[in-house]
């Protein structure tokens, strides 16, 4: 770690701000993103929609100058490095791959990366349902697993890579998902170790099971994000504390809780037994992409943010200091509110709070 700091900040970022074929051809042409954060309305009083950047302004992912503004703006507070979404659907197709590939390919820019497998189905939450699949997530055998690690390996390789004991931070969205997935990940350790690399650091997103211990799928560590399922659907029920309830039909229900009522079921309460890593979410509001089947935690500030960073940085405190991991999701997903990057309410406020907790004494 470059400065004296209480834990290793890593935030989630979503290549989705720039066109591609796949979503001319599914939301129309020219469709990203920020298609969808701009045409947002409030839904209900003290609403906070739209949502606008400041900044770094409305992006193209495309241009080498809006990534290093990125990158020089998360380094000023103190954000270790980026944990880029990455797709690989299985035969090698990907989607949304353009920014990080130009990222490896100019060493621009110089800023630190890791990478999470986003191993699911797209379908069509953008529309507010989740009724048709896009792309299907596949999985044909160990062929393809040798062909995605040999693609890997030249990120891994990558001096700006982010380690753990010099081995490279894989994340994985939802390791259940593959088949046999023990061995898999044995397959992969070993193609690393015959690559030259000194092993994998493999972490799993934990988002079904608070007690899901990490090592049985044959991984390291796990990050637990208290998020929606993969279909879409929002079971968050178990937060207990809706605070309003829109327009209720069949199709339809709107929920919205308070931010400041659900801190404590945005985090673990007690360390686990296994290695886990907390991601700590600034806001949710996915309202841009699903509408009146959206959720909403109200009334997020970087103060209340504050409270929930410093009860992430305790469950670290016991770890080394190369271990004491903090992920926050996200750098910049806005259609689903959550986000680092400046807007025009708060400007740099969530970003003061991450540089102000990380170099307290």
């Amino acid at each position: 770690m470059s400065m004296n700091k209480n834990a290793r900040v890593i935030a989630f970022h979503l290549p989705q701000f720039h066109p591609t074929p796949e979503n001319d051809e599914w939301w129309g042409k020219g469709f990203t993103e920020w298609t969808n954060v701009a045409r947002a309305k409030p839904l209900y009083r003290d609403h906070y929609q739209p949502r606008i950047p400041a900044d770094l302004g409305f992006y193209d992912l495309r241009l080498p100058e809006a990534r290093h503004a990125q990158a020089e703006l998360a380094r000023e507070y103190g954000i270790e490095g980026f944990c880029y979404y990455h797709y690989w659907f299985g035969e090698g197709r990907r989607i949304l791959e353009r920014p990080f590939n130009e990222i490896l390919a100019s060493g621009e820019p110089d800023f630190p990366f890791c990478l999470c497998w986003a191993n699911h189905s797209w379908n069509n939450i953008w529309q507010g349902v989740a009724d048709r699949t896009l792309v299907e997530q596949t999985y044909p055998g160990m062929g393809d697993h040798k062909r995605h690690f040999e693609w890997l390996l030249k990120a891994f390789s990558d001096p700006r890579y982010i380690t753990v004991d010099n081995k490279p931070i894989f994340l994985i969205y939802n390791p259940p998902g593959i088949p046999d997935t023990v061995r898999v990940m044995e397959f992969w350790r070993e193609m690393a170790l015959k690559a030259g690399l000194a092993g994998l650091y493999l972490i799993g997103v934990n988002y079904r099971a608070l007690g899901e211990d990490p090592t049985t799928f044959g991984l390291d560590a796990s990050t637990w994000q208290p998020l929606p399922r993969r279909d879409g659907h929002i079971p968050w029920r178990y937060l207990g504390l809706k605070i309003k309830k829109w327009a209720s039909t069949e199709k339809q229900c709107l929920s919205v809780y308070d931010y400041a009522e659900v801190l404590d079921k945005l985090l673990r309460k007690t360390v686990p037994k296994f290695i886990d890593y907390p991601t700590v979410l600034p806001n949710w509001d996915n309202t841009p992409r699903s509408g009146m089947n959206g959720l909403v935690l109200h009334g997020s500030t970087p103060e209340l943010f504050r409270i929930l960073l410093r009860r992430a940085l305790t469950l670290v405190n016991h770890y080394d200091d190369e271990y004491r991991i903090i992920f926050i999701k996200a750098w910049n997903e806005w259609a689903e509110g959550n986000y680092l990057e400046p807007d025009q309410q708060f400007g740099h406020g969530y970003l003061e709070v991450i540089r102000q907790e990380l170099l307290k004494e």
